[in-house]
């Protein structure tokens, strides 16, 4: 255990060519199978990995919340993962993740942490309409064709919903501020991969009043802005004419924001429209990334109003 946390302490960012580290566990045996799948998370979000400490059991907790537990003089929140996730531990739940996620801390129990790998973002596929919704994509590792090992990506924004739903302000007008102003004919380009994530998205663009296309990983929106760059050039106009602001969150299957970001501020066709990376990785050493690949902005996830400041901070009518 201490030579796997060890590994995690000591990772670096994979920025520069869009790939990521995936911490893979298991949770028990899969509903009416003897498998134990592979579920996976990003080293990122993980800030420690732990024995399974002393659960303090809380009166009226959602059944998957396990209780709380106090960590290095924190009371964070464990949720039963393989209860969630209709997994039975065999061996019961022997680790406990401590995750950073989106401005909160929360625990995962979990039967066991298997190993941490490196995986390309184009080995990953979007997870929408090939199962539940707690998990955004699914991981291809090593092998060849049909001997490659699937890993089911957590969706941690959708999981931290369902299991504890957030007290958000509701997102309006009157809570963002004054209206988003865009040039005329202009939109922001979004992407997300998370069907939560880009719910709340397009909430808070609508209440900025701005016109907008969302897209689900940061190939599509790549693909999307090159073919938008081909019509605005048809009709005499630029890119920039035509795409106020790219906003990207990171983890996306085929093509993460980080290299969506590089794609776009190595192009001279893009590289004057503005980026603002919208992400729950969150902490300096994530920022200091975002500047790397020239990003105009960071926004932690999810607070509208400040999403609204960091749109208004870099686009010009």
């Amino acid at each position: 255990m201490s030579s796997t946390l060890q590994d995690v302490n000591q990772r670096t960012p994979l920025t520069g060519n869009n790939q990521f580290e995936l911490m893979l566990f298991r949770l028990g045996h899969a509903p009416e199978t003897d498998r134990r799948e592979l579920f996976g998370i990003n080293v990122f979000k993980v800030r420690e990995i732990m024995v399974m400490p002393t659960i303090t059991g809380i009166a009226n907790a959602p059944p998957e919340v396990l209780g709380v537990a106090n960590i290095r003089g924190q009371i964070i929140t464990v949720i039963d993962l393989p209860a969630l996730m209709g997994c039975k531990p065999t061996r019961g739940l022997g680790i406990l993740l401590v995750t950073e996620y989106a401005r909160s801390t929360q625990a995962f129990a979990v039967e066991e942490v298997d190993e941490i790998v490196r995986v390309d973002w184009s080995d990953v596929l979007a997870a929408e309409g090939n199962g539940g919704s707690l998990v955004t994509s699914i991981a291809k590792l090593g092998g060849d064709g049909s001997n490659k090992r699937l890993v089911q990506v957590l969706d941690v924004e959708e999981i931290l919903r369902s299991v504890m739903p957030p007290a958000r302000e509701p997102i309006t007008p009157e809570s963002v501020g004054a209206a988003v102003q865009l040039p005329p004919g202009s939109i922001v380009l979004a992407a997300d991969d998370s069907p939560v994530a880009r719910m709340m998205i397009e909430q808070g663009l609508n209440a900025m009043g701005i016109t907008y296309v969302m897209t689900r990983t940061g190939q599509e929106a790549w693909d999307r802005l090159q073919a938008i760059e081909a019509q605005a050039q048809s009709e005499g106009l630029t890119a920039h004419d035509k795409v106020a602001a790219v906003l990207t969150d990171v983890e996306m299957p085929v093509m993460d924001g980080f290299t969506l970001t590089r794609n776009i501020k190595q192009d001279p066709r893009f590289r004057s429209i503005p980026v603002v990376i919208h992400s729950s990785l969150t902490g300096t050493t994530n920022e200091a990334h975002v500047k790397a690949v020239g990003a105009d902005a960071y926004v932690a996830k999810f607070v509208a109003s400040e999403l609204a400041a960091a749109l208004r901070q870099v686009i010009h009518p």
